[in-house]
């Protein structure tokens, strides 16, 4: 079995007990704590581990970036993100102004016709599938055609149809 975690002395015990209780966040509290936990006791790490309900590989993680960067190397940004995305937010943002523009004067828009304006943008095929996930990623809905417009006149439509 490997001996339990040295943690560098970043900060003493009474600053990292403080440290500790300073935390924002549940899972900055669980990260804080792993280190003060390994650093006050024996504590292996897959017992650290079982006391607040994380992998063994999670504070192995915590530990390793506690003594490379000290307590800065605990704050870094989770995993996910847009790593490879055809255009910009603020680009994709403009693109459907322009199509939200052209819907409240009336004009139909589908998945389609975004379709063909992406493709233009960004200067190659995109699969149909990008273009849903771009509406969904800006808040767009499937939204149906009115039955008629709302300023239509249904007396001037029905003298419409019997005099022409």
């Amino acid at each position: 079995m490997k001996k339990p975690a040295h943690i560098v002395n970043w900060l003493s015990i009474e600053e990292m007990a403080v440290w500790v209780r300073e935390a924002q966040t549940k899972e900055e509290y669980k990260k804080r704590l792993a280190i003060w936990l390994t650093k006050i006791g024996p504590f292996f790490a897959h017992e650290i581990a079982n006391m607040i309900q994380v992998a063994k590989q999670s504070v192995w993680l915590w530990i390793s970036q506690y003594n490379k960067n000290g307590p800065k190397g605990l704050e870094r940004k989770g995993r996910g993100g847009r790593r490879w995305a055809y255009l910009p937010e603020d680009v994709e943002r403009s693109l459907l102004t322009s199509f939200s523009i052209r819907a409240t004067k009336g004009e139909i828009i589908t998945a389609k016709h975004i379709y063909q304006e992406v493709c233009k943008v960004v200067g190659k095929k995109v699969s149909l599938d990008y273009v849903y996930r771009l509406l969904y990623r800006h808040g767009w809905r499937k939204i149906g055609p009115r039955p008629r417009h709302v300023k239509s006149n249904l007396q001037q439509q029905e003298e419409f149809k019997k005099n022409f």
